[in-house]
Parts: C-alpha cells; sequence; structure tokens
C-alpha cells in the first residue's frame, strides 16, 4: 500500500519511522552526497578562549558541504617548544565532521576561519588567537607539503588525542593505528581535561 504524499503526515499508512533507521540516516547525512569523514583540532590560547573555539566550531557548520558530527570535551594545554609560564595555556578541542569538499579546500576554509578570528603567524610557536588544522581526512595519507595528512605530529600530540578518544574511542589515525594505543604511548603531562567547560554542537 502506498502512502500519499500530500497527506502523509494524517494517513493511516504511513509508519513512524523506526529511531535506529533515522539514526542512520542521520549519520549518512542525506544533505551531503558521499560526505568524507574528517577530523580537525581546534586551538586557542590568547583572548576569550572559549568563546573563540566555540566560533571555529560555528563558522565551520555554516560552511556549504560541511555538517559536524561531534564536539569533544575541551582540555587545557600547556603551550609546546616556549619557556614555561611565557604564554598563556592553550584551550584545544577535537571536532569531527563529514564533508564533500576535498581536503584542498577544507584546508583552504580552516585558514579562513582563523584568519577571522585574526590569526598571527609571526612567529614559530608563537600565541595563536586560534589554531584550525586538519588532523586526519577519510584514509587518506599524503605527503603533499602543502597539506600533510594525516597531520604530521598528531600520534605524539596529547592534546589532539585525547579528545579525539573521547567522542570516538575506536578512532584510528591512518597509517599509525589505534588513537587508544596512540595515546597510551605519549605522555598526558601539561594536558588537563576541563570539566567545567563545554563546546556546544551546532543547532
Amino acid at each position: 500500500m502506498t502512502a500519499s504524499f500530500t497527506e502523509g503526515h494524517s494517513d493511516p499508512t504511513v509508519q513512524p519511522v523506526p529511531a535506529s533507521v533515522v539514526e542512520k540516516v542521520d549519520a549518512a547525512d542525506t544533505t551531503l552526497h558521499n560526505p568524507k569523514r574528517a577530523v580537525i583540532s581546534i586551538g586557542s590560547n590568547l583572548g576569550n578562549r572559549l568563546e573563540t573555539l566555540q566560533g571555529a566550531i560555528d563558522a565551520l557548520e555554516d560552511t556549504p558541504g560541511v555538517r559536524i558530527k561531534a564536539v569533544s570535551p575541551v582540555y587545557e594545554t600547556e603551550p609546546w617548544g616556549v619557556q614555561p609560564g611565557s604564554q598563556p595555556s592553550y584551550f584545544n578541542a577535537v571536532v569531527v565532521l563529514k564533508t564533500t569538499l576535498p581536503p584542498s579546500s577544507l584546508l583552504e576554509r580552516a585558514h579562513a576561519v582563523e584568519e577571522a578570528f585574526h590569526r598571527v603567524r609571526d612567529e614559530h610557536w608563537g600565541p595563536r588567537t586560534l589554531d584550525v588544522d586538519i588532523v586526519a581526512y577519510a584514509d587518506v595519507v599524503s605527503d603533499d607539503p602543502h597539506l600533510t595528512l594525516p597531520h604530521p605530529r598528531a600520534h605524539e600530540r596529547a592534546f589532539v588525542l585525547a579528545p579525539w578518544h573521547d567522542v570516538d574511542p575506536e578512532a584510528q589515525l591512518p597509517g599509525r593505528g589505534a588513537v587508544a594505543e596512540l595515546l597510551g604511548a605519549v605522555t598526558r603531562d601539561g594536558v588537563a581535561p576541563r570539566a567545567d567547560l563545554e563546546l556546544r554542537l551546532p543547532e
């Protein structure tokens, strides 16, 4: 028996869609055609750090061809490669998204989001209003100097691995193995969860 589309909401022959099916449809996200899964790391150690990270998440969600599927807890991280106490600590998080953009376009968008928050690239290891890094894109492994995939240092950074593991305990870093195992092999010194802070998944 076929249901009438014009009065589907009142037609008794139309059965409610099981929740399991709804979840599968949502996971595939019908607004995107054949999307790829990507993992992005965001960090800030200048200004209102939490507000900046939320702004970055919202800006990524506003990108055509991008749908954010998960946002990790917030971690507070001591800056790398600088004298202790010489810079404010970072707030870090990981965003899992689905996208129809190729990696190069996603990178352009990441840079545009950084620039929208007045990111400056004056000094190596310098303080940043906002850092947006592509950690992994599907199963792509590439040594393209413009965009190395996965991120060449992701496997040794607890501030990337810990929040990623929080949102996806089964995650794999292409070419490197299970995120859970990688996380077990690195130090978490200077990387602390901030349970009092929360980033929202965009509406």
